[in-house]
C-alpha cells in the first residue's frame, strides 16, 4: 500500500510540475516591448524567416461576363491545343512547356 500511495504522490507532482513548465514555456512576452526589428517589422511581415512586403490584395475589378465566357474559351482552346501537341510529339519538355493562355500563372 505505501508503494502505491507513493507512485500516485510522485505521479502527480509530475503532472503539477510538468504543466508548470508547460505554461512558462508557453506565456506571451511582455506586449510593451518594443519590436525586434523596429520600424522594419511594422512595415513588413515576417514569413517563415523571411522579412517580406505584407501583401495587400488588389481591388476587385469588374468584368462583364462575356468578356470571362471568351477568356475561358480561348484558354480551353489553347489547353486542348497543347494536349493535342503532345500527343502527337510526347516529350518531357512538351508535358512541361507553358502554353500563352493569360490565366495559367
Amino acid at each position: 500500500m505505501e508503494m502505491f500511495l507513493m507512485v500516485l504522490v510522485l505521479s502527480v507532482v509530475g503532472v503539477l510540475v510538468s504543466g508548470v513548465l508547460f505554461a512558462a514555456a508557453m506565456r506571451e512576452p511582455g506586449r510593451a516591448d518594443a519590436p525586434a526589428f523596429g520600424a522594419l517589422a511594422a512595415r513588413e511581415e515576417e514569413r517563415f524567416f523571411m522579412l517580406r512586403p505584407a501583401v495587400r490584395p488588389a481591388p476587385p475589378v469588374r468584368v462583364a461576363a462575356d468578356a470571362l465566357v471568351l477568356q475561358i474559351e480561348r484558354h480551353v482552346r489553347l489547353e486542348h491545343a497543347a494536349a493535342e501537341a503532345f500527343l502527337l510529339f510526347p516529350t518531357f519538355e512538351a508535358l512541361h512547356m507553358r502554353t500563352l493562355s493569360p490565366l495559367v500563372r
